[in-house]
C-alpha cells in the first residue's frame, strides 16, 4: 500500500515497510517451518544461545548453575534460561524488530559462529501456538538495570515495561506462552517432554523438565532430566569393547535397526563427532536414507540427505557438529564449501572403513557385500581405489553360479561377459557345458566393473561374448547327417522366416537342450526397424527409418544333434508336420531364454502345440 504525500510523508521521503504479522506467520508455517511443534526447538536454541553468551561474559563462572528449564501443565508453557538476558534497550531494538537477531549486539558478531541461531526470526515461531509471547528478562552485562517485561501479540503489536529487580532476581529470561486450543497437541505436557527430548537430548547445557504435578521420580517429575547423558562418543568405557556396543544400541535406539558395524565420525576441524550405522540389510538405490544432524547439539534434521554422498545409501550417520551452517528454517543444511568438504571428509571415512574391514575381518566384510555389493559396485566404479581393493571380492552371477571375479578368474583365463541378462540366460548352460567361462554383465555396474578386471588381474582376459563366440565353441555334425537332414532344415528355415530366424544343427552339450535361440537385443531391435520401414515405405517415417537401416542380424535357432528329440525331428518328411514341429523346437528355446515374448511368438507356440495334438490323436485313431 503507497502511503499518501503529507506534510510528515512528502513527495520522494523514504518510507519503512509496513509488516502483516498475521501474514508472516502464515507465510512462515506454510513455507519455512515443517510443523509447528519447531517452536519449543526455536525457544530452546535461544535459550542455549543466551547461555553461550552468558557464558562468553564471564568465562571463569562455573557452568554447572547455568541451565535451561521448562514447564507445561496443559494451560501454559514456559521455558527458562539463566542466560545474558536483556536490557528494555535489547527489548525495543531485537524483540520488537523482525529479522534483527539479538546475537549481533555489543560486539558478538564476530562470535556468531558460537550460536546457533543466526536469523532473528525464531521468536515469531511461537505465534504457531500461541496469541501472545510473554517475555521476562533480566541482562548479566548491565547487573543494575531493571527487569523488563514484553508482550508481543499476533495482531502485531506489543507492549514494553520495566519491573522491580525481584520480578526476576537472576539474570536470564523466561517466555511464556498460553497455547491456542487449536494448537493443544502441541502443548500438552507430554508431547512438551517428547519434543524437548527430541530437539534437545545432546545439549550440553543441562534441560529440566517439570509437568506441575509435584510428584517425585517419572519423566515429567519436578526436574527431570531432559538430556541426562553427554552423546554416547563422547563418554568414557572401559573397554573398547564396551565403548562399540554402547555405540551401537544407541544407533539401534535412534534408527530402529540393529547395525551390521558402526563406524565413528570424527573431524576436528569442523567440530564434527557421531556416528554411521551401516545397516544390515540392502535398500534400492534409488533410496537416499535422511540423516540426523544436530548442530551444537541441538536437532536440526533427521532427513539431511546432504551430509553424504549419494553411493553412501548403505549407512545411517546421527552427527553433533559445531561449523556447520544451518538454513532459515534450522531444518536442513546450508550447502557451502564447508558443507562439501565434510561430505567429502566423511566419505573418506566410509572408505577407510570398507578398507579395515577387507584387510583385517574378512567375516565382516562378507556380510557386508552379501547385504549391500550394488552400494559397492556403484562406488567402485568410480573410486580406483576401491575397485582395486574389492573388485576380487564382489559377487557376479556366472556359468559356474554366484561367485567372486577372484575365483572366476582362477577357473578360467577368458572371462566372456554377456551385454544383458536374457543374453546370459540365453547362452548359460550350452556355455557352462561347453566350458565357457560367461558372466551375467545385465546388472547394474556389472559389465563395467568386468571389463575392469584386468586392471587388477593382468592375467586374465576380458571380452564381450557375441554369437560368433558361441558357435565356434559348438561341435558341427557329420557331413552325412547334415546331408539327411538338409530337407527338414530347409522346411524349418521357411516356417521361421516369419521371424528372420536361421536353422542349423550342431552338437553340443547338455543333451537334454533339444534347441538353442541365438538373438540378441540389438539385433530385434534393429528387425523391428527394418519391418517398420519395409511397412511405411514412402512416407516421411518410412524414409526416417530407412536412413537409419542397417542389415538386420539373423537369429539363430541352433538345434541340438545329441537331443533325442530333434534326431527325431529330422527324419520327417510330412511337410506340415515337419513345420510344426520346427515351430515347436523355436518356442520352447525362446522361452527357456526368458526374454518378453511377442504376441506373434505366443501365437505360434499355441498353435504348434495344438497342431502337435491334433496330429498325435489322427494318429491314433
Amino acid at each position: 500500500m503507497t502511503l499518501p504525500d503529507t506534510p510528515s510523508n512528502p513527495a520522494g521521503a523514504d518510507r519503512t515497510f509496513q509488516v502483516d504479522l498475521r501474514g508472516l506467520v502464515d507465510l512462515l508455517s506454510h513455507h519455512l517451518y515443517s510443523s509447528p511443534r519447531v517452536y519449543l526447538r526455536e525457544l530452546m536454541q535461544n535459550a542455549v544461545d543466551a547461555l553461550t553468551a552468558r557464558h562468553a561474559l564471564e568465562p571463569a563462572a562455573p557452568a554447572a548453575p547455568f541451565g535451561i528449564r521448562l514447564y507445561a501443565d496443559g494451560s501454559v508453557v514456559r521455558v527458562e534460561d539463566d542466560g545474558v538476558g536483556l536490557t528494555e534497550a535489547d527489548v525495543h531494538t531485537f524483540l520488537a524488530t523482525i529479522g534483527r537477531s539479538s546475537k549481533r549486539a555489543e560486539g558478538i558478531a564476530e562470535q556468531r559462529g558460537d550460536f546457533i541461531g543466526q536469523f532473528g526470526i525464531g521468536l515469531l515461531s511461537c505465534f504457531l501456538v500461541a496469541d501472545e509471547i510473554h517475555v521476562l528478562s533480566r541482562s548479566a552485562r548491565t547487573p543494575d538495570a531493571p527487569a523488563v517485561e514484553w508482550r508481543g501479540r499476533g495482531d502485531g503489536s506489543y507492549t514494553v515495561r520495566t519491573l522491580p529487580a525481584s520480578a526476576r532476581p537472576r539474570p536470564g529470561t523466561t517466555v511464556t506462552l498460553t497455547p491456542r486450543a487449536d494448537a493443544v497437541e502441541w502443548t500438552r505436557p507430554a508431547q512438551v517432554h517428547a519434543l524437548a527430548r527430541h530437539f534437545g537430548s545432546l545439549l550440553r547445557h543441562p534441560v529440566t523438565f517439570d509437568d506441575g504435578t509435584g510428584g517425585p521420580g517419572g519423566p515429567g517429575g519436578p526436574g527431570a532430566s531432559v538430556n541426562p547423558e553427554p552423546a554416547p562418543w563422547a563418554r568414557t568405557y572401559p573397554t573398547p569393547g564396551a565403548r562399540s556396543r554402547a555405540l551401537a544400541a544407541y544407533g539401534e535406539e535412534v534408527f530402529g535397526f540393529t547395525p551390521l558395524d558402526t563406524i565413528e565420525l570424527d573431524l576436528p576441524a569442523v567440530g564434527l563427532k557421531g556416528i554411521a550405522c551401516v545397516l544390515p540389510e540392502a535398500v534400492p538405490a534409488g533410496r537416499r536414507h535422511g540423516h540426523r544432524v544436530h548442530v551444537k547439539g541441538m536437532l536440526l534434521s533427521e532427513q539431511a540427505e546432504e551430509i553424504l554422498p549419494d553411493w553412501a545409501f548403505f549407512v545411517r550417520c546421527v552427527v553433533d557438529a559445531e561449523s556447520l551452517r544451518p538454513t532459515a528454517s534450522r531444518e536442513s543444511l546450508y550447502e557451502d564449501d564447508t558443507l562439501a568438504a565434510v561430505r567429502d571428509a566423511l566419505a573418506e571415512r566410509l572408505r577407510a572403513w570398507i578398507a579395515r574391514a577387507a584387510a583385517s575381518d574378512p567375516d565382516l566384510l562378507g556380510r557386508f557385500l552379501q547385504a549391500h555389493h550394488l552400494a559397492v559396485k556403484s562406488l567402485a566404479v568410480h573410486d580406483d581405489e576401491i575397485l582395486r581393493m574389492l573388485l576380487p571380492w564382489l559377487p557376479f552371477e556366472t556359468t559356474d553360479g554366484h561367485c567372486t571375479l577372484d575365483e572366476f578368474a582362477r577357473t578360467h583365463r577368458t572371462v566372456l561377459v554377456t551385454s544383458s541378462v536374457e543374453e546370459f540366460r540365453q547362452v548359460a548352460a550350452i556355455a557352462s557345458a561347453a566350458g565357457l567361462g560367461v558372466v551375467n554383465g545385465g546388472y547394474t555396474y556389472d559389465r563395467e566393473l568386468v571389463h575392469r578386471l584386468p586392471e587388477i588381474r593382468p592375467e586374465a582376459s576380458v571380452a564381450d561374448l557375441d554369437p560368433a563366440t558361441l558357435t565356434a565353441h559348438l561341435d558341427p555334425v557329420d557331413r552325412e547327417t547334415e546331408l539327411a537332414a538338409a530337407a527338414y532344415l530347409a522346411q524349418a528355415r521357411d516356417a521361421l522366416a516369419v521371424f528372420d530366424c536361421d536353422v542349423a544343427l550342431r552338437t553340443f552339450q547338455p543333451a537334454s537342450a533339444p534347441a538353442l535361440l541365438v538373438d540378441s537385443r540389438e539385433a530385434r531391435h534393429e528387425r523391428t526397424r527394418s519391418q517398420l520401414a519395409r511397412e511405411q515405405e514412402g512416407g516421411l517415417w518410412g524414409d526416417i527409418l530407412g536412413a537409419l537401416r542397417q542389415e538386420a542380424p539373423r537369429a539363430q535357432l541352433i538345434l541340438n544333434q545329441l537331443n533325442p528329440l530333434v534326431r527325431t525331428a529330422v527324419t520327417i518328411d510330412e511337410p506340415e508336420l515337419a513345420r510344426t514341429s520346427a515351430e515347436a523346437l523355436y518356442g520352447q528355446a525362446a522361452m527357456l531364454s526368458r526374454r518378453p515374448l511377442r504376441p506373434a511368438e505366443s501365437s505360434l507356440i499355441n498353435r504348434s502345440f495344438l497342431d502337435l495334438l491334433a496330429h498325435a490323436l489322427r494318429k491314433d485313431s
